[in-house]
């Protein structure tokens, strides 16, 4: 199974949440932050304008983005949690 997002919809799988503190303190599972960033999975063909015509997104496949913490749609696809956000919910992308 796979999921094609539409329009400037972009499909994102979170990186894993932080297990231990820089000061190597163990976090529970309780105490561990959503992440806010995720790798492109899969986007959609862009934004349709009025005119009929579609911006291609900013954002290519691969890409680590940072994204808002309650942005997005949550989906679960082969059992591993997945986030679909239109593209203007994207905060930017990490390079480097």
């Amino acid at each position: 199974m796979s999921v094609r997002p539409l329009e400037d919809r972009i499909l994102i799988k979170p990186l894993e949440a932080e297990t231990k503190t820089k000061s190597g303190i163990f976090l529970p599972e309780s105490a561990k932050e959503k992440p806010m960033q995720g790798k492109v999975v899969s986007l959609g063909p862009g934004k349709l304008l009025d005119n009929g015509e579609r911006v291609k997104p900013g954002v290519k496949k691969g890409d680590t983005v940072v994204y808002g913490k309650y942005s997005g749609t949550e989906v679960e696809i082969k059992n591993i949690m997945h986030l679909i956000v239109r593209e203007s919910e994207l905060l930017g992308v990490i390079e480097g």
